[in-house]
Formats: structure tokens, C-alpha cells, sequence
């Protein structure tokens, strides 16, 4: 399920850090305050999830004044723990490592020890050259996605997560993710996190803080406020749950419209642009028009290039049939008083991927029949650009 890092990825992480947005911890190292998420450190790592439930349990504010503990070193454990990148002052390499075998973060241990070892190899190799910040950056197969999905699976009500039940290795077993607030999507709970929501979506900041009355509580949590989501199925639903968290979901040919209709409701431009790219997988003759049609609907714009891509290369078929007419009569009416001989954009669009790249003679034989195609039609229906 999980994509390769992208800066979308920890832009919300990233921003609930910097700026302590519905943040539920607060630690104090030696009079420095880092405003925190109790869900994002428990995902994150287990000495978190374990001390939320043991020592720091019930507490909104930690003071932790070991001195071995450095506010700097305290500062980029967090940045890693949300972002997956890490910077830190040479001279506070140690303290990181001290406190990330502390917090059993193996993969941050390793990763310190290898770039330590590649920053003195430069440094020998280059004499005079001096190095004051090392940087972590996140690689590959984000780790950050899946421990945050973690999150995602925990708000799934017991009854959908399928084949949990079953299993002898569930990682939401015992596992408080420390939810504050519950969508209820067709009688089904969830138990999620309005930071994430409300970070994510202008729609969500605007239903959980602006137009917000809790009204409901959830009779087992009553500390939970319940939020009913209408007209959205909880299939539909958990693809929206994962992307929130995560930004990532599972996506088919058989939903991606559905998500689509609902991720633009939702403000959400990144799962737009996911869906999109599900659709463009199955662009096909007889699907072409309708997809391009959702294209414009939905301001897809990459979507909306790949369909008229597609469509210069069976422009001879597509001439035929009458759904196309029709989106060519369409778009031609959509162009502002419009005059006879402008532009018509689906025919500029498809005219400049039938030319592109052409460049042998058979190649441009090729071109010219199925310019001529699209000009007889033009002519056929009384227009012209």
C-alpha cells in the first residue's frame, strides 16, 4: 500500500510539530517546551506508547531534567519522529544517539552511524573542510507512512478490520492510539484524531472547529465526541482514512470514481491527484471521453493531458463515435463568445499530441491522416479553429 517519500507525505506531520497544532503533550527538557502528539510518538515508537501507558499516563506536561538529556538533540529526535528527516549539530550526534536507543529507534541509530562514517571519510578526504550539521533524510519505502498507518488501522471498528481476529501478530493489540473524536459512517465507529483531520482537510478544520457543536458522546468513551458523516459508504470511507494518515491508500479501477467525488467534497487534492492517476491505468476507447469528462469536472489537469494523449492516437476511431462529437460540440459552446474560427481547447490539445515528436516521414504521414480525420469532422459538425 505504502508509496516512496514524497514532501506531501510529512507536510502534515511536519506542520503539527511546528506548530503544535491540537497538540496533547507538552515535554519540558531543562525549561525548553516542545508541544507534542501523544498518537505520532506511540506510532512511532514503543518506549512512547509504553511510558503514555505506564509513567506519563494521564499527564499533559512531562519535565524531563536528566542531564544527560539535550533540548537540541530532544528537538531533532522529534523532527525525525515526525518527518522521517533528522538535522542536528555535529557536536549533539551523541545525545541523539543516547536518547534514540533510549526511545529504541534502531533504524535512526543506523542511519546516525553511517552518515557519521561517510561525513569523516569526506572530511578526511578533504582537508580544512568542516561539517557542523548532519542530515538524515528519509529514503525509499517511508518507514514514517507505515507506522502512521498504524493510526489508520487502530480507527477501524473492530468488525471491518478483516482477518485481525485471526491473527496472533495484530499490531493494534494493546495499542492506545489515543483518539479524540469519532466519525460515524454508515452506524459504523471510528475512533481518529482531529489533528490529522483538520491538518489535512479545510472542510474537516471547519466542521471539528468552526461549525462544531458536540452533541454526541461516545457512550464508551464519553470524552469522545461522535460526528456523523453522511452520504459516503465505510469502503469509501476507509480509502479517505488511510490517505489522511498516511498518504496513501488502496485505490481500483472499481472505487477511484467514488473517492474522487468524495476527496473533492472533503478538500483533499493530494487523493484527488492519487485517483487520478488509478484512472489513467484503464484508459481505454470505449472509457476515453467519460474519463476525460471527469477530468475537467474534477481539475485534473495531468488526468485531462493523458486522455487527449490518448486520444490523438485513435483520433481515426474516436471520429466515429458520437460521444466524442458530442464532447467536441461541447467544449467548442464552453469557449466564451466564442467566434467562428477560435480555438477549441480538446481539439488544440489533441492537434499538439498528434504533431508532438514527429519526426520520420512515415511518422509524419501518420500525423497528417489523422489531422485530416479530426478537420473532416470539424467541417462535418460546422466548426472550425
Amino acid at each position: 500500500m505504502m508509496s516512496s517519500y514524497s514532501v506531501s507525505s510529512v507536510f502534515v506531520p511536519y506542520r503539527l510539530l511546528e506548530q503544535g497544532y491540537q497538540s496533547d503533550i507538552v515535554f519540558i527538557v531543562h525549561g525548553k517546551s516542545f508541544c507534542a502528539h501523544r498518537c505520532i510518538l506511540s506510532a512511532r515508537s514503543a518506549y512512547f506508547a509504553e511510558m503514555f501507558e505506564t509513567k506519563w499516563k494521564g499527564k499533559n506536561m512531562i519535565v524531563l531534567k536528566h542531564p544527560l538529556i539535550n533540548p537540541a538533540a530532544f528537538g531533532s529526535l522529534l523532527q525525525y519522529l515526525y518527518t522521517g528527516r533528522l538535522d542536528i549539530d555535529v557536536e549533539y550526534v551523541n545525545d541523539c544517539k543516547r536518547l534514540a536507543k533510549q526511545c529504541r529507534l534502531q533504524d535512526l541509530i543506523d542511519d546516525l552511524e553511517t552518515k557519521c562514517k561517510k561525513v569523516y571519510e569526506f572530511v578526511s578526504s578533504k582537508p580544512g573542510t568542516c561539517v557542523k550539521v548532519l542530515t538524515i533524510e528519509p529514503t525509499g519505502n517511508c518507514r514514517l507512512q507505515e507506522d502512521l498507518a498504524l493510526l489508520a488501522d487502530c480507527a477501524l471498528p473492530a468488525e471491518l478490520r478483516v482477518g485481525f481476529g485471526e491473527l496472533p501478530f495484530d499490531s493494534t493489540d494493546n495499542f492506545n492510539s489515543c483518539p479524540d473524536v469519532c466519525f460515524r459512517v454508515a452506524d459504523y465507529n471510528f475512533l481518529c484524531h482531529k489533528a490529522f483531520f483538520c491538518g489535512r482537510s479545510d472542510y474537516f478544520k471547519a466542521l471539528l472547529e468552526d461549525h462544531f457543536c458536540e452533541s454526541e458522546e461516545l457512550q464508551t468513551q464519553p470524552s469522545i465526541p461522535v460526528v456523523t458523516l453522511h452520504n459516503i459508504t465505510e469502503d469509501i470511507f476507509i480509502r479517505v482514512l488511510y490517505y489522511i494518515y498516511s498518504d496513501d491508500t488502496e485505490l481500483s479501477p472499481e472505487n477511484a470514481y467514488d473517492v474522487l467525488c468524495v476527496a473533492d467534497m472533503y478538500l483533499l487534492p493530494g487523493l484527488k491527484r492519487l485517483c487520478g492517476r488509478t484512472l489513467a491505468q484503464i484508459l481505454d476507447e470505449d472509457n476515453i471521453v467519460s474519463i476525460w469528462r471527469i477530468a475537467k469536472l474534477f481539475q485534473l489537469t495531468r488526468l485531462e493531458d493523458q486522455c487527449t494523449e490518448y486520444m490523438a492516437k485513435i483520433i481515426e476511431k474516436l471520429v466515429e463515435l458520437e460521444e466524442f462529437v458530442a464532447a467536441v460540440k461541447e467544449n467548442a459552446e464552453a469557449v466564451e463568445e466564442r467566434q467562428e474560427t477560435d480555438s477549441i481547447p480538446l481539439v488544440d490539445d489533441i492537434r499538439f499530441h498528434i504533431t508532438s515528436n514527429v519526426q520520420t516521414y512515415s511518422a509524419i504521414e501518420e500525423a497528417n491522416q489523422k489531422l485530416e480525420a479530426l478537420e473532416n469532422l470539424l467541417a462535418s459538425i460546422g466548426l472550425e479553429c
